[in-house]
């Protein structure tokens, strides 16, 4: 028996948040999610952290001049929970010690759209 997808009507609607990290210490994928996903349970708990339906698309590496540690990447979010999600990660100082910074860069319909817009990948 073949499974029925759900109508677009249907479907939560979601939105993609462009970030950069800058922090003193390298950062993996992992460690950013850890670090999210913390922050989130900290900040609004179990119940409302479960909405957001957060999850880390993309994420590159970037190697600038005045900062060596830079991460840019896509953070999926269910589109009424936009503000508490930016909320969250604004609230990120510190990992292991040393200080990390998040900004958001803007939010999109598409993933495409935002990594032209927002990310710019280096090919």
């Amino acid at each position: 028996m073949k499974l029925k997808i759900l109508p677009p009507s249907l479907r939560e609607k979601k939105r993609y948040i462009a970030f950069e990290v800058i922090s003193e210490e390298p950062l993996s994928r992992d460690d950013l999610i850890s670090l999210i996903w913390k922050s989130s349970l900290a900040f609004c708990g179990e119940s409302q952290t479960s909405k957001f339906n957060i999850w880390v698309m993309k994420v590159w590496k970037y190697q600038l001049e005045e900062h060596e540690n830079v991460l840019r990447g896509i953070l999926k979010c269910t589109r009424e929970e936009v503000n508490p999600v930016r909320a969250t990660m604004s609230i990120i100082a510190k990992f292991k010690g040393k200080r990390v910074v998040f900004h958001t860069l803007g939010i999109s319909g598409t993933i495409r759209s935002a990594t032209k817009k927002f990310i710019k990948p280096k090919e």
